[in-house]
């Protein structure tokens, strides 16, 4: 199998924007995405001019509705063609082939712009990697994506580890206390990938059994139905975009039996659920970014068995998809060091790894960082009334209403900081008044 002979997820169709090109990097090759509405179809070029080889992605869609490059204005229509060339003095009828961008192959698909990374005409024969779930009556879907400090394969391992979640996201998804041995097996492997199955599933049988897909290379999903309550998933791409760095694409799909959690699953705003996802996210970025480090310097997925010790059932995710890894898949920058390690702040930024490229987080910074000036200026007004007012129930009134007030604008900061960055301080490592202290 050939990671370059697949289709990856690069956008949630809803977070571009299509009168303006987006840059994206796919498995170390830079693309320029944008809409052409004559075909009214999103395309994928690699983000270079043929002319002087300047990025395309800081150009323009221009009033034709082509592609244009800022360098010097050469432009180019859905297929790739370069339409015109200013500076030629006589149009010519057709521009050779050297002037045409490179092209590659997108589908929309379930709310998601795929691309696949290699040649175009391979990509009919590989099929879109799908969950049907997620666009079948009654399920309400919650998706996230944010840009990881970490392989592909770091990704998918922690996520297809079921037995990492009471502790890593103690207070968060998970709680110590329901930990539990987790005997679970394959029950298929092969080059597409493998299932396995957990009769007792999480949080000691209380949501179900629980059911797992691994589609080869980048996409994996835990099936689980708490009877009487609802049935969810949750789905992961590992989308690779360089050495030590992926985009990851989270859904979770869930079907209720009752009307009313679903209700109010959409009034949520979605940025807040956004920030939620975060925090999570964060619970083992900071390890993870560091463990696979320690695995590269002893030689990677080759060696993983010789390099962990992994003594119980819980571990047949992880050794499952290095087994693949091994005889079907490979590495997908076989050979590519990984970058430096970076320090705990950098790897706590949620700006530019989401909210920059996230429609409505971006948006939601824009309101908090016009409402939080208002809201000062109103506890400044509120605070001259208690002191002038003549009555006292006014007094009080106004006092109420500094209080108000500047509850608000503390928590609108709270959460603009939220949309920029992380604090850094897992839950799980929180105090615990039940612990034991020496």
């Amino acid at each position: 199998m050939s990671w370059s002979e697949q289709w990856y997820p690069v956008a949630y169709e809803v977070d571009l924007d299509p009168t303006r090109p987006t840059a994206f990097t796919l498995l170390d090759q830079d693309l320029v995405l944008w809409c052409d509405r004559h075909g009214d179809s999103w395309q994928a070029f690699a983000d270079v001019c043929p002319h002087r080889l300047v990025p395309l992605s800081e150009g323009r869609i221009n009033g034709r509705g082509e592609l244009e490059c800022p360098y010097h204005g050469w432009s180019f229509d859905g297929m790739g063609a370069c339409t015109t060339i200013p500076q030629q003095r006589e149009p010519a009828e057709a521009l050779p082939q050297r002037s045409c961008a490179k092209r590659f192959e997108t589908r929309l698909a379930q709310g998601l712009l795929f691309v696949f990374a290699g040649p175009p005409e391979h990509a009919d024969a590989v099929p879109l990697p799908l969950v049907p779930e997620v666009e079948a009556p009654g399920w309400v879907v919650q998706d996230i994506f944010r840009d990881l400090p970490m392989d592909a394969l770091t990704l998918l391992e922690n996520v297809l580890d079921v037995s990492h979640v009471p502790f890593t996201h103690h207070r968060t998804v998970g709680r110590r206390q329901n930990a539990s041995p987790v005997e679970a097996e394959l029950t298929s492997f092969g080059p597409e990938g493998f299932t396995a199955f957990w009769q007792e599933g999480p949080r000691r049988g209380a949501l179900g059994s629980q059911h797992t897909t691994f589609v080869a290379p980048a996409l994996m999903w835990h099936d689980l139905e708490a009877k009487g309550f609802a049935r969810f998933l949750t789905v992961v791409y590992a989308t690779p975009m360089r050495r030590g760095e992926c985009r990851l694409f989270a859904r979770f799909p869930f079907r209720f039996a009752s009307p009313l959690p679903g209700l109010l699953l959409r009034l949520r705003p979605q940025w807040l659920q956004h920030l939620a996802n975060h925090t999570i996210l964060e619970d083992d970025q900071v390890f993870l970014h560091w463990q696979e480090r320690a695995l590269a310097e002893r030689g990677g997925s080759a060696s993983f068995a010789r390099s962990c010790f992994l003594p119980t059932a819980a571990d047949v995710y992880v050794r499952a998809l290095h087994d693949w890894v091994n005889r079907y898949g490979g590495e997908p920058f076989p050979g590519q060091e990984l970058p430096p390690r970076l320090g705990r702040d950098a790897l706590m930024d949620r700006y530019q790894a989401h909210t920059l490229h996230c429609r409505v987080c971006s948006r939601a910074l824009k309101r908090l960082r016009r409402i939080r000036p208002l809201l000062l200026a109103g506890c400044v007004a509120a605070a001259v009334a208690v002191g002038v007012l003549p009555s006292l129930v006014a007094q009080l009134a106004a006092g109420v209403g500094l209080l108000l007030l500047f509850g608000l604008w503390r928590q609108c900061g709270i959460w603009q900081q939220g949309l920029l960055r992380g604090d850094g301080h897992p839950p799980r490592n929180r105090p615990d008044p039940t612990d034991k202290r020496c």
